[in-house]
């Protein structure tokens, strides 16, 4: 058997959890088999060939059956072709048995997905942002009419102290797979999908191990695990889902670290003179900001930024109107809260409106934005950003009175939660635009440095 003598094989135990926790820190024996977070120029030679597993991980990818419309593979929705989130602009996407189901959330990337840590709920790192946001803060931040901050079990910092009392870091959501953090792993993540009605569509998990042990491919799951792996439909599930973590952990197109920026931070390209004022407005904590949440630096271990400190924010984009399940006014997408989320840190009301921030990389091929999937343009997710506090009536529907229905898709008792302290969402209503239209576009010419597939000038 191939697969059990194989290093990859050996690395099961583990759990690709395991594996990628040891890149990021960069110990272990998982060096050997880890995608490079330093890549190699393209003169200093291709990419190695996948192992058994992931070549077996990408059949499961690519294969249709797996649905019960039998038309939608994992790459439906992961499109290689744009950096593995979706090839449409569509809020949301659909699936079901007819693919005409559509789901709640817009399908986020699998790019460099891999790097993700295991949902958990620790200090902020001091390097990661400027100010902690606590209640005290809060207080003199947000509007007027907002609820009082919430208190919890997560608003209390190590020393059981409440945060605005303690001066330990702010005790943060981070890590996990999904907008919401409720997988930790990439074998996790992967059976979602598989199992969610409006996507694949499967009733329970013997609908996708019957469709494995018809599958085409079912004989390597025999050579590679053993021939009793297909009667043993828990094992079976573990090692397709285990196959599919391999394969987006060794297939290079998920983390290829080939963007304008990566060039630019070897010291093998330049950036123009508009993407150096958009990198200075990304960093400067006054103006963009943006560095604060999107980590754009190369660590002191020399690895390259993901653009993500992975942890939990409530930006309140507008209510998006063309998602189905939003036609009940009761409904409320609230991240980490639910409804796709409904363990224990979901009861608490200090994570309500919460959502991971996503990765930036690749993030001008992108085509809905947000957790909702409310814009499509990066200008207009800029100008949000820009505009949300000191002109909400531009984003915001109006009321039945004229008064604006600001964060509309966020319960007022959870406004609390809603970052007003992160530059530039502390502006106050009427003040001016911290950024102009000229710092808007250097700011996205610098976003299009992001975006994998660089070609070095000769």
């Amino acid at each position: 058997m191939d697969g059990v003598s194989n290093p990859a094989r050996r690395l099961r135990f583990g759990g690709i959890a395991a594996l990628a926790s040891a890149l990021l820190v960069g110990v272990g024996a998982a060096d050997d088999y880890a995608p490079s977070n330093r890549p190699a120029s393209r003169q200093e030679g291709a990419a190695q060939p996948l192992s058994a597993v992931a070549e077996l991980g990408r059949a499961i990818f690519y294969d249709r059956s797996l649905s019960s419309s039998g038309k939608l593979s994992c790459a439906g929705c992961h499109d290689p072709a744009h950096g593995y989130a979706p090839a449409n602009d569509l809020p949301v996407q659909l699936g079901g048995p007819n693919l005409d189901r559509p789901g709640i959330r817009a399908v986020p990337s699998l790019g460099y997905m891999v790097m993700t840590p295991p949902f958990s709920v620790g200090p902020e790192s001091a390097a990661e942002v400027e100010a902690p946001q606590t209640p005290a803060t809060m207080a003199a931040l947000a509007p007027a009419d907002a609820p009082a901050p919430i208190a919890g079990p997560l608003a209390a910092s190590l020393t059981g102290q409440p945060k605005a009392a303690a001066a330990a870091p702010a005790v943060v959501p981070q890590g996990g797979f999904f907008w919401d953090g409720r997988a930790d792993t990439l074998e996790e993540q992967s059976i979602g999908p598989m199992l969610s009605p409006f996507e694949m569509d499967n009733a329970n998990a013997d609908a996708v191990y019957q469709k494995l042990v018809r599958a085409p491919y079912r004989s390597e799951f025999s050579r590679l695990f053993g021939p009793e792996v297909l009667a043993d439909e828990k094992r079976l599930l573990s090692e397709a889902t285990f196959a599919l973590a391999r394969y987006e952990f060794e297939e290079p197109s998920f983390h290829p670290f080939t963007s304008k920026f990566d060039y630019y931070l070897r010291g093998e390209a330049a950036l123009s003179d508009g993407e150096t004022r958009g990198l200075n407005i990304f960093d400067d904590p006054k103006k963009g900001g943006c560095a604060a949440c999107h980590l754009d630096k190369i660590g002191k271990d020399g690895r390259f930024p993901v653009f993500t400190d992975y942890q939990y924010e409530a930006l309140a984009p507008p209510r998006n109107r063309a998602i189905p399940a939003n036609a009940d006014p009761n409904f409320f997408d609230l991240g980490i809260c639910g409804p796709l989320r409904s363990d224990d840190y979901a009861k608490q009301p200090e994570n309500c409106g919460l959502f991971k921030t996503p990765t930036l990389r690749n993030v001008a091929t992108r085509r809905a934005f947000f957790h909702n999937g409310v814009f499509h343009t990066l200008e207009d997710v800029v100008r949000f950003y820009v505009e949300r506090n000191a002109n909400p009536e531009k984003w915001y529907p109006r009321q039945a009175d004229g008064t604006v229905n600001k964060f509309d898709d966020v319960p007022k008792r959870y406004w609390a939660n809603i970052d007003f302290v992160d530059p530039p969402f502390d502006r106050k209503f009427g003040d001016p635009p911290v950024l102009d239209d000229a710092d808007i576009a250097d700011l996205i010419a610098f976003l299009n440095t992001l975006t994998d597939g660089y070609e070095l000038r000769k």
